[in-house]
């Protein structure tokens, strides 16, 4: 690394393996390997790592349920992982596994560490723990997990502690100072309550299993797996180790720049992370970014509710858009070169949707229908088209970007150009902003918006009946148009090229460019300037880009994802065959369905709910029975119209919710109504879990005066309905799409 060139590590969290990938795995690291390519073309020296985690009660019993050792159920899941990241065309520089020795032995050496600094001490514990998340959990037997709802497991033994509590006004000091940046602003308030409300001492062993690093000295202690697992970002840099090649790759990469994380793990590299290596006498990472939950019938993707999506779905899918040529043959058109180039055109198309279609950060639902829809608006007939009509016209004229004449012949024509420099500088400027604060959604706004710019030129100028004239100024003009427009497409895809590499690559190579990775070291492809085609260019072959995606390429994707055949009892779902490309997860519908507003004038109650300020809150829900005798009619007062017109029923969608400390009826929901996003209070925590809400469309009353409570403003109700005061309520939504912020009238 020279003087003048920055380091840039960059780390996913590791990979739970009790289960395959699916494509909440690949958002994160795609995201990951977008942010690494885009600092590799900036010049820093990137370092990017991804793994997964292996060890844990959890996969000792998962292992012992498939009849197999741990290793071995290990060795086959992260595989996959690895596999997977291969054929997406993931450009990691390494790969972590926690069952590695060079792992075992940073582990071992920062548990010493600790040790040695006083950090820890022996004691007993007893209370409740959660397998699923390998997390301590506060309350009495049976209490229920508040991050993944499962019931909780009366756990006790003997346990090394990490003194915590130690450590909670100097964590606080370095999140409010911005010393410890912690991204987005919601997250870093959560974490900064959770703090604030005290820390306790942190159990970071186990007795009462052995899949796990054992403690140095006491081997009857298996290290804390969230210990284990945090220690990965520094063993892969070679913490841990005496060899000097390892010291000096660890003093030169680390502290970490930026640790990416999905929210639900948020506490634990935020919180516990930094205090270990404070403790540790170890600096601390830069940046943890969180972002949201990939979501699926308007649920979280997992296992347990068998609505995950594979990503291989996918790339099997789109490859089909992608036959290989039979009319050029060649030893490296072989089937597995092919194959892999098929891979990485699908690829792309999965990292441009979940980057455009989801604000980074929040949480967004994913479809197939979706894909399809935004892969064949933005990508076949947007950029795909723009480039295949471009370069054809230029290729029919012989293919050579030339120097254009127009100007000294006629200057009105140059004066009436609708391609602004200005703007389009202006743009670049602000697609890189947007880049640097990882919002990609914004990001590709930009780009698209260049697209449109260039669309809108070759609209009013019409080069494809200008070529035909044979007045040799309209020949002129129509060589200053078709090359303005491939200068432009020169602009966008060195843009693009962190997102969709694959296809930037051809598009490059069409424009006679050569190799756009070639580009992208050499630094050609920041800073972009107008005019970076030159005069002469050769294009080179053309072929099409972004064929466009039939209808029935949605229902190929959903037959892909049903089962085949039922699952067999010796094959448990833990387990997957990573040699199949076959091996379909079940998709099931999300556990609660939205009643349509259609079918609310059969119910008796239309309530709106928010907290305790609604009788309906206040309520345990009572079984009705099946055979209920029709309601009375009502007898509430009548209102006039201008009474209700008073009324703003505005749609809004879900976006955040969450549950609120202490207040086991209350829900904090952020709602999207298009116009603007509002935060509401909703007394609905006995009835429905935050995951079963997000992404939900509802009826929300966005008149409503502000009301405070427990120290939060409520900015609006919901509407449901409900059978009588005792009832659920069933929020109001609709049987066909609408969009946000529309009234209801």
């Amino acid at each position: 690394m020279s003087e003048t060139q920055k380091k840039f590590y960059l780390t996913t969290p590791i990979y739970y393996v009790n289960a395959r990938p699916h494509i909440g795995h690949a958002y994160t690291t795609i995201a990951a390997d977008v942010i690494a390519r885009r600092h590799r073309l900036l010049g820093d020296d990137t370092f990017f790592l991804t793994g997964t985690d292996e060890h844990g009660q959890k996969i000792e019993r998962s292992a012992a349920a498939a009849g197999i050792p741990p290793q071995q159920f290990a060795d086959q899941v992260s595989a996959s992982f690895e596999n997977l990241w291969k054929r997406m065309g993931i450009t990691n520089n390494d790969f972590i596994r926690t069952t590695d020795a060079r792992h075992k032995r940073g582990v071992q050496k920062l548990f010493t560490t600790l040790q040695a600094n006083g950090a820890i001490y022996l004691d007993t514990y007893t209370g409740q723990y959660c397998i699923s998340d390998e997390a301590y959990v506060d309350g009495p037997p049976g209490v229920v997990c508040p991050d993944c709802g499962n019931v909780t497991e009366t756990v006790s033994e003997s346990n090394y502690y990490f003194k915590l509590s130690e450590y909670g006004d100097r964590i606080a000091q370095l999140i409010e100072s911005g010393q410890l940046n912690i991204q987005p602003d919601s997250r870093r308030n959560e974490v900064l309550s959770f703090v604030k409300g005290g820390l306790k001492d942190l159990s970071i062993s186990r007795t009462s299993f052995k899949w796990g690093i054992p403690v140095p000295g006491d081997e009857s202690h298996v290290i804390y797996v969230w210990l284990d697992a945090l220690a990965n970002y520094m063993t892969a840099l070679g913490y841990g180790s005496d060899d000097p090649a390892d010291i000096a790759r660890f003093e030169k990469y680390w502290p970490a720049d930026l640790h990416l994380v999905g929210k639900e793990i948020i506490r634990f590299h935020c919180v516990y992370w930094p205090a270990f290596l404070m403790a540790a006498n170890l600096p601390l990472p830069k940046a943890i970014t969180a972002h949201g939950w990939l979501l699926f019938e308007d649920s979280k993707m997992s296992k347990s509710r068998g609505n995950i999506v594979r990503t291989e779905t996918i790339l099997d899918a789109f490859a089909t858009l992608k036959p290989k040529p039979v009319d050029l043959p060649g030893a490296v058109l072989s089937d597995e070169y092919w194959k892999h180039q098929q891979d990485l055109f699908a690829s792309d198309v999965l990292r441009y949707f979940l980057l455009r279609e989801i604000p980074f950060g929040q949480d967004g639902s994913f479809s197939f229908d979706a894909l399809v829809q935004r892969y064949n608006s933005d990508l076949a007939n947007g950029y795909g088209n723009l480039v295949s009509r471009t370069l054809s016209m230029i290729t029919k004229r012989g293919g050579l970007i030339t120097e254009d004449k127009i100007a000294a012949l006629d200057p009105n024509f140059m004066a009436n150009d609708v391609l602004s420099y200005s703007v389009i500088a202006q743009t670049i400027q602000e697609t890189e902003f947007e880049l640097e604060k990882l919002s990609f959604a914004a990001a590709l706004s930009k780009i698209l918006s260049l697209i449109a710019m260039a669309d809108g030129y070759m609209t009013q100028y019409t080069p494809w009946k200008l070529v035909s004239s044979p007045d040799p100024i309209d020949q002129h003009k129509a060589e200053f148009i078709l090359g303005s427009v491939a200068r432009m497409i020169r602009i966008i895809t060195a843009l693009l090229y962190p997102v969709m590499p694959y296809a930037t690559a051809k598009v490059w190579a069409q424009l006679g460019l050569g190799s756009i990775e070639e580009a992208a070291s050499k630094g050609e492809l920041k800073d972009l300037q107008w005019g970076g085609l030159k005069s002469g260019t050769k294009l080179g072959p053309l072929a099409p880009i972004f064929p466009r995606a039939p209808k029935e390429l949605i229902q190929i994707m959903n037959d892909m994802e049903q089962p085949t055949a039922p699952q067999k009892p010796d094959q448990p779902v833990d387990l997957p065959h990573v040699n199949s490309d076959h091996d379909a997860a079940v998709l099931k519908p999300s556990a609660f369905r939205e009643a349509p507003i259609s079918s609310l004038s059969a119910t008796p109650a239309l309530n709106p709910i928010a907290q305790s300020i609604h009788p309906i809150s206040a309520h345990h829900p009572q079984p009705i029975p099946a055979q209920a005798a029709a309601p009375a009619t009502p007898d509430t007062p009548t209102i006039a119209i201008d009474d209700f017109v008073k009324i703003d029923l505005r749609v809004a969608r879900i976006i955040v919710a969450e549950r609120i400390p202490k207040a086991d009826k209350l829900l904090r929901l952020e709602v999207d109504l298009g116009y603007e996003k509002r935060q509401i209070l909703s007394g609905i925590a006995e009835w429905y879990t935050p995951e079963e809400l997000i992404g939900r469309k509802i009826v929300v009353i966005a008149n409503l005066a502000p009301r405070k409570m427990r120290g939060l403003e409520s900015h609006g109700m919901l509407l449901a309905a409900s059978h009588d005061d005792h009832g659920k309520p069933i929020l109001a939504t609709f049987a066909e799409d609408i969009a946000l912020g529309s009234r209801l009238r």
